[in-house]
């Protein structure tokens, strides 16, 4: 039997896809995450594993969708011209963004991807799109599931969600740079979650710019290390690591994984068509 709420991973790279044979047991797609509740399908971002997700959308005539946006930086939109279910007239997709207004949203989308850079339009897509602004204190029902969002540290702005649905809740929180302490805005967010989907892209010495490299402070993004302290402040119960670098191979993600682990023991690496089952 099907899980009834579940989360799948389709791409869990971050800034650019990754191809290659020493990245093929995690993954080289951009971030797309898939959370199924009951029959609602909720999608998270809409980078470069968009495409896969598309066409197991079409096959299961899962014509109705919601997407949540982050942010509009290239790794998690560039799947937008690519994701068939835009091509059906029959599929519906109700599109939710940071604050700004539907304009906003048609323009980033629209100039960024498409007009200059695709070979189609965003206005020549046949399904029935419509944009919505989240803002502070907004929740969206989705059946018996309820979305919340909150701004979180990035350049530009980024919109971290929470999924509540059958007395759980999974936390997607990627782009996000930490603090000295924990960000509470996040801390209250994930508060008590089941699942936290935490933007590591550095490890502590990157971030730091240690070892020779340039220290990465100021970038929007985190490491492993302040995930887990994020998970123990907010009581969460299963970290998931997301958003790795486009460097890191398969062996040091899995290196990343179990460092975490002797700070975090219920840590796990994301990795593309890796499924969690919440119910």
């Amino acid at each position: 039997m099907e899980s009834v709420f579940y989360i799948k991973f389709w791409g869990v790279r971050g800034m650019i896809p990754r191809p290659g044979s020493s990245f093929e047991k995690v993954g080289g797609r951009t971030a797309c995450v898939e959370v199924g509740c009951g029959s609602e399908v909720l999608i998270f971002d809409c980078g470069s594993g968009a495409r896969a997700l598309g066409k197991q959308l079409m096959r299961s005539r899962a014509y109705e969708c919601r997407l949540f946006l982050s942010h509009f930086h290239w790794d998690h939109i560039i799947g937008v011209p690519f994701f068939e279910p835009f091509r059906h007239r029959e599929v519906k997709v109700d599109i939710f963004g940071p604050p700004g207004g539907k304009e906003i949203l048609e323009r980033s989308l629209s100039s960024t991807v498409m007009d200059r850079n695709s070979i189609s339009r965003l206005d020549e897509l046949e399904a029935s799109i419509r944009y919505h602004d989240m803002k502070r204190g907004t929740t969206v029902s989705c059946g018996e599931a309820v979305v919340s969002g909150a701004q979180l540290n990035h350049p530009g702005g980024v919109w971290g969600y929470r999924v509540d649905f059958g007395g759980h809740a999974v936390v997607y929180a990627t782009d996000t740079e930490h603090y000295s302490c924990p960000d509470r805005v996040l801390v209250t967010l994930a508060e008590g979650a089941d699942v936290l989907i935490y933007d590591a892209t550095y490890t502590p010495e990157e971030y730091e710019g240690k070892r020779g490299k340039r220290a990465a402070v100021g970038l929007g993004h985190s490491t492993y290390e302040e995930g887990a302290k994020l998970a123990r402040d907010a009581g969460v119960r299963h970290l998931v690591l997301f958003h790795h670098h486009p460097d890191r191979d398969d062996d040091e993600v899995s290196a990343v994984e179990d460092l975490c682990r002797n700070t975090f023991s219920e840590t796990t690496a994301a990795r593309e068509r890796m499924t969690i089952e919440l119910l």
